[in-house]
């Protein structure tokens, strides 16, 4: 079925025209909001693997944890080309000849086509920067830069150590560079109202970015977030919430951001809540069915300037 926002999938045909699938990376780095430079206790969502739940096996080095996670897709996609995806905490938060030998031997693998980095936007000092514009300059590269929400009183919440225009100034910075830019964000974050999560989207959607991935909020074992959801017990959304919220969002978006992820999921064992973001698939396909629904498509209300 056709979809009627632009995907990854989409795009990755478009320029590589052929199957191309993200092998997740454990490069052993840290983050600032964990090494004790802002923080020890990290955000508050982000488990125990640096949010990189389905990466490589930390310690192995690159090409081993590139076989191994490689070696899960074989079956499904056996002709598929690879992006190198650096995925657990701060992608960017290390010395830059160890960032630049890591990224080389990512790029090394067999039937890697690029790069795809995840990162803060306070790990961007200009030495890494000079790297990653090298990179952008030899190969097919990504910057996934978390941002969440616009809100100060919810970045604040989830101990983010940044506020928005910490994001912007990152993103400009890298586009100076030419380099792709996909925002992180995260709806249904507690203490948000829809027009909060709404007003996010329309932020990013006047901004230079080139992609966008949205995550549904759960709730991981072993998470400060789960330490505060147990004593709060604060509500969720709805699968239908959801559903509704991730379409009134892609009205938003201009069609030409591609869409990296339309929800979260983390490792089924982990989820405390809530129970249906387990069911990836069902809200996908609920998702496609709200559009047709609707009749509508990506960037149908996009208004420039709002």
């Amino acid at each position: 079925m056709e979809k009627r926002y632009y995907t990854l999938n989409q795009h990755f045909r478009e320029v590589f025209g052929e199957k191309v699938i993200k092998v997740s990376l454990d490069a052993g780095l840290s983050c600032p909001n964990r090494d004790g430079t802002l923080s020890t206790g990290g955000c508050i969502f982000c488990s125990e693997k640096g949010s990189g739940d389905f990466a490589g096996q930390r310690g192995f080095s690159i090409k081993e944890q590139f076989d191994q996670v490689r070696a899960r897709t074989l079956k499904k996609w056996p002709n598929a080309k690879y992006l190198a995806y650096f995925q657990s905490f701060s992608g960017t938060y290390g010395s830059p000849s160890y960032l630049r030998e890591i990224y080389e031997e990512a790029l090394g693998q067999e039937g890697v086509v690029g790069l795809s980095i995840s990162t803060r936007p306070d790990c961007l000092p200009d030495e890494i920067l000079d790297i990653l514009e090298d990179l952008n300059k030899i190969t097919y590269l990504w910057i996934e830069l978390g941002v969440q929400s616009v809100h100060s009183k919810t970045l604040e919440w989830m101990n983010r150590g940044h506020d928005f225009d910490c994001f912007k100034e990152a993103l400009f910075k890298l586009r100076e560079r030419n380099i792709r830019v996909c925002a992180h964000v995260i709806l249904g974050l507690p203490h948000e109202k829809i027009e909060e999560m709404l007003f996010t989207a329309k932020s990013l959607a006047d901004l230079p970015i080139q992609g966008i991935k949205l995550h549904s909020l759960h709730v991981l074992k072993e998470t400060r977030l789960a330490d505060s959801y147990l004593k709060e017990d604060f509500s969720l959304l709805t699968m239908e919430q959801y559903i509704e919220l991730v379409a009134d969002v892609l009205e938003i978006l201009p069609g030409n951001v591609i869409i990296h992820r339309l929800m979260g999921d983390g490792p089924a064992a982990d989820v405390i809540a809530p129970e249906w973001t387990r069911k990836k698939w069902e809200v996908l396909n609920g998702i496609d069915g709200e559009m047709m629904e609707r009749d509508s498509f990506q960037g149908k209300k996009f208004v420039s300037g709002v």
